[in-house]
């Protein structure tokens, strides 16, 4: 069994990858809608690849790459709307159902953000089968599909861009923390952005 497992490996690496790398910007859109929808894939891997080959284009990647996200994650969201509430009674005890319920309902937007923002193991696919089942809005789910994706796969390139398609190993045994590091920052860019904003018309209202 683990010989299969090797020869798989191998097989991935040799023949699918570099037919997949070589998609370019629509094949980020595709294999990432795929990813969040039905088939599992190393998204990280695979978008280090495109980012170290496309250096200069490698936000473009980013974005079609987060986008195919979102809009693939429709499917896990839309089983969950069309009746996973009994489903996922089956595999939570009421109580537990109930913190995830409220949970939603407070801060539905970082509830989806957040492990949108994780590297696997995160399982990504239940938080958005219980985003369905919770009915958040759709356009805000995939507004927190999109911005978490963004943060994640954003730090992504900038660390392959620094240290070269091994800081996809750096993401998978640190990802909690640099995602969080990450997260801060764009949110201290955000304020800074906003203070910036508001001094000048305070300073030009006619502005």
């Amino acid at each position: 069994m683990k010989q299969f497992f090797v020869h798989l490996l191998s097989k991935w690496n040799l023949i699918l990858l570099p037919a997949i790398v070589k998609l370019g910007f629509w094949g980020a859109f595709a294999i990432s809608a795929v990813d969040a929808s039905t088939i599992p894939v190393p998204m990280d891997a695979i978008l280090a690849v495109w980012v170290w080959n496309d250096k200069p284009n490698c936000w473009l990647y980013v974005l079609l790459a987060s986008a195919g996200s979102a809009i693939g994650g429709l499917l896990p969201y839309g089983l969950g709307r069309a009746g996973g509430e009994l489903f996922l009674l089956k595999r939570v005890n009421r109580q537990r159902f109930e913190q995830m319920r409220d949970r939603f309902a407070r801060q539905e937007f970082w509830a989806m953000a957040i492990p949108s923002m994780l590297p696997p193991p995160t399982p990504w696919k239940a938080f958005a089968f219980a985003a369905g089942v919770f009915e958040m809005r759709v356009p805000l789910y995939l507004l927190a599909v999109f911005v978490g994706r963004i943060v994640r796969w954003g730090l992504l390139s900038v660390l392959v861009l620094k240290l070269g398609p091994d800081a996809v190993n750096v993401v998978a045994h640190h990802g909690p923390l640099v995602a969080a590091v990450f997260a801060l920052l764009v949110v201290a860019g955000g304020i800074a952005w906003w203070m910036k904003r508001k001094r000048a018309a305070t300073t030009n209202p006619a502005a």
